[in-house]
């Protein structure tokens, strides 16, 4: 999917927040959460997401998902990532707002 497209998107299902995101080479994060939806594009690069026993490897044009509070792991690809990423508060729990 192209930038354009996957902006449209986003406004379409009710992302507001949009954040670039820029990951170093080789790099990761453990196992976390994070406080709301997440939608992204990745521009460049590579991430490769570990959810439970699901593992996917995300390269320019494709399009990573994740909900509120859903434990995952992330890795780097050897140029690193770079990625504009929708975010969506959890609007279920009001310790989210």
């Amino acid at each position: 999917m192209d930038r354009d497209a996957f902006v449209a998107l986003l406004a379409q299902e009710g992302f507001k927040e949009l954040v670039t995101v820029e990951r170093e080479p080789d790099g990761g994060l453990d196992t976390h959460t994070h406080p709301f939806e997440a939608k992204a594009l990745i521009l460049d690069g590579e991430i490769r997401i570990v959810c439970g026993s699901a593992e996917s490897v995300y390269g320019p044009g494709d399009i990573f998902h994740l909900m509120a509070d859903e434990p995952h792991t992330e890795y780097y690809g050897p140029r690193g990532v770079r990625y504009l990423v929708g975010r969506r508060q959890d609007r279920e729990s009001p310790a989210h707002s």
